[in-house]
């Protein structure tokens, strides 16, 4: 299981694919469904949309 947060290294979070078991260590907890990477200007923004409906979102 991979806990993604603010503070989770850019290489962990490059490796998260579809079907890995991720975490926000607090209630949102299941398999990555999609992907989003974007970009804001100030921070790299990644969404993990889980298969149980929730999202996940971290800014590096």
């Amino acid at each position: 299981m991979i806990r993604l947060n603010n503070d989770t290294p850019v290489s962990v979070l490059q490796e998260v694919k579809k079907g890995s078991l991720v975490t926000d260590t607090f209630s949102k907890t299941g398999l990555v469904e999609t992907i989003e990477i974007s970009d804001d200007g100030l921070y790299r923004v990644y969404t993990f949309h889980l298969v149980t409906g929730r999202t996940i979102i971290v800014k590096r």
